[in-house]
Parts: structure tokens; sequence; C-alpha cells
């Protein structure tokens, strides 16, 4: 019995002394991190990537409602949300970029005229204006070519450039709406495209708690969220590419997803550029809302953000060309260097995904405008 005893009081002791540990660390972690943003923890950053710290989104725009009634953004909203921009005057722009979530549509892949499907996964439309290039491939530069794309295209709206003036310029409420915008009741196309863009510069994120956090108020996140987040910036590596204030490099990166000489091969900015180099290289997506905007991957194909955390902790490797297949193939996919495997344990995988709720805002609605008939 006084043996049982002792090795009873030797695991009590054990596991009171590592809870301590554990809390005392924990202490440690909120006391770096309650500092300004440029005295917390360096982040593991690989030699020669580029990255900035991460930083708050503004308070709303006390502006904002006034802006949403400038002639263009209202002209450019109620075309958003109008089918009539379609050849079968079934299809919006907000069929696949719907406010109620997130401004995506939570399919794996668009869905669009004819029920066509398309073999990307629809881009949240939240803070784009604040992006360098537009669509997975990088191949718009600005939001007028971003939005002439869908319109055009034959699996989403399937409508004729030329057409679509005629046709609007048909209802009056539209030739009165193109007057107080442009000045004239004549209707152009590029008019049509330039005032979506301008009504897709309203689209912004929320702040979240972590804007909070990052603006001091350091009690908002728990200890697994505050856990998570100095994963984030350090062994989890998510920083390489995850950065900024709207956590995203804009680069390209291949993360091993390209199917390559499989039924769903897809070769990215390859398909743009040309370049070998470019096989497999998708942009990288903003985290801002990232738990409203699933499912992920520029093919959808992971509708579980742990699923997602643990591909990446795999170190994603797995299909690179040895080197007799890179020297008879050039275009054989190369997963990026910066991806490596992480080793996070079970608790630190939950820890990350606790972040990932913490950067995600509460979602907003936009009630659809009445569309002149």
């Amino acid at each position: 019995m006084n043996r049982i005893f002792i090795i009873f009081s030797f695991l009590l002791i054990f596991v009171v002394g590592s809870a301590f540990y554990a809390e005392d660390e924990q202490d440690t972690l909120r006391a770096q991190y309650s500092k300004p943003v440029s005295q917390w923890p360096k982040p593991t950053i690989d030699s020669g990537v580029n990255w900035t710290e991460m930083s708050s989104l503004p308070a709303i725009d006390s502006n904002y409602f006034a802006k949403m009634e400038e002639p263009k953004v209202k002209l450019g909203q109620i075309l958003f949300f109008d089918p009539l921009l379609s050849g079968s005057n079934q299809i919006s722009c907000s069929s696949c970029h719907d406010p109620e979530i997130s401004w995506s549509d939570k399919r794996a892949v668009a869905l669009g005229n004819d029920h066509l499907q398309g073999n990307r996964n629809t881009p949240s439309l939240l803070n784009v204006a604040e992006r360098k290039t537009l669509f997975w491939d990088g191949r718009a530069a600005t939001l007028e070519s971003q939005v002439d794309g869908p319109i055009t295209a034959h699996h989403e709206m399937n409508m004729k450039p030329q057409a679509l003036p005629k046709k609007l310029g048909k209802i009056k409420g539209y030739r009165e709406l193109f007057k107080k915008a442009y000045g004239q009741e004549k209707i152009t196309y590029p008019q049509i495209v330039e005032s979506i863009g301008e009504f897709e510069r309203t689209i912004t994120s929320r702040r979240s708690r972590f804007d909070r956090f990052l603006d001091g108020e350091t009690k908002v996140l728990d200890d697994q969220e505050l856990h998570g987040l100095h994963l984030f910036r350090t062994k989890a590596r998510c920083m390489n590419c995850h950065n900024g204030k709207y956590l995203t490099d804009e680069d390209f990166h291949n993360i091993g997803l390209t199917y390559y000489k499989r039924k769903y091969q897809d070769l990215g900015k390859h398909l743009i550029t040309g370049k070998p180099e470019d096989v497999g290289r998708f942009r990288t997506p903003s985290l801002r809302d990232v738990m409203h905007t699933g499912p992920w991957m520029h093919n959808g194909m992971f509708d579980n953000i742990t699923g997602v955390v643990n591909i990446y902790n795999s170190g994603m490797h797995m299909i690179d060309p040895t080197e007799a297949q890179a020297k008879a193939d050039p275009l054989f996919p190369k997963t990026d260097p910066l991806l490596k495997p992480l080793k996070l344990t079970t608790g630190e995988i939950k820890a990350v995904v606790a972040f990932m709720n913490a950067i995600t805002a509460t979602q907003y609605h936009m009630r659809r405008p009445e569309l002149p008939r």
C-alpha cells in the first residue's frame, strides 16, 4: 500500500508540476504578445522571403453609407445583383459571390451557365480592391478585367459584351442610372464593368477579434488562440506566405496539388505565362475571414480546415520529380521549397485552427437592391 501511495504521489507531483510549467510558459507567451507588435517574437521566415508584419484592419469607414450612394457605386451594386447580365437571364455576379456567405459560393468549384462547372474554387471578394493580381492564376491586374472575365465566359455568365448595353438600354431605370453616373443615357460595356468594379471596391472585411488584439486588447484571445498565433508565426511557418494586413504575400506557389497528367490536372499560372517555373503555382489567398470562405484550395478539395493544416504539416513534397524526371520533362511540377514537414502535434494543430477562428470576423448581410425593370 505504501509503495502504491508513493508512486501515486510521484505521478501527482509530475502532473501538477507539468501543469504549472505549461501555465508559466503560457504566461510568458502572453507577456511577450502583450507588447506592441514591433516587439513580438520574430517570426520564422526563410532567407530571401519578402514579408511584412501583421497589422490590423481600420475601423469601418464613417463615410461608407455616403460612398454607397455615389452614382457609379450604386449603379455597380445593382448590376452586380442583376441576372440580366447573363445570357440566360438567370445568373448574376452574386450567384457565385453571395454576400451572405462571405462573397463566395461555398462550392468546391463554381457553377454557371447551363449548370456547367468550372475547375476552380470561387475566391471571396472580401478586400478584393487590395489584391495586386486577380484570379487564382493572376491573369487579371485590374478589377475591371476581373469583372469582364465571368460575364463573357461561356461556362459562367455567357454574355456577349456587344449585346449587353443594348439589352440594358431597353430599361428606363437603367438609362436613368447611367445618366446619373456618366452624364448620358447611352450605355457602354466599359461603363458596365467600371461601375461594377467601383462597387466591388467597397467590399471589405469587418474587424475580427485578432484586430482588436493587435490594437492592444490582449485579453480577447484565449490561451489556445494565443498559442496558435505564436505557432502561426514560428513552428508552423505560415508567415512565409501569409503575412501583412491581409495575411497574404500576394505571390504564387506550387503547394503540390497540381495533379500532373491526371484527371484533375491544373497547371495554374503556367497556363497564363507559359513558363516552366510557373507550373502548378497559384496565388496565395488572404486568410482574412478564412473560416467563412471554405471549401479551400484552388480546387476546393478541402472542406475541413484541420485537413488543410494537416497537409501543410506533412510538408507536401510527396510528388517532387527525380533528377531523371526533371531532365526528361521540364514541366514536371516542383513543390515550393518553402514547404517543409512541420511536426506539429495534435494539440498544436488545434491551436492553429483556433487562431484561424480568431482572425475570422462576424459576417454581415447586404440587402439586395431593387432591380430596374
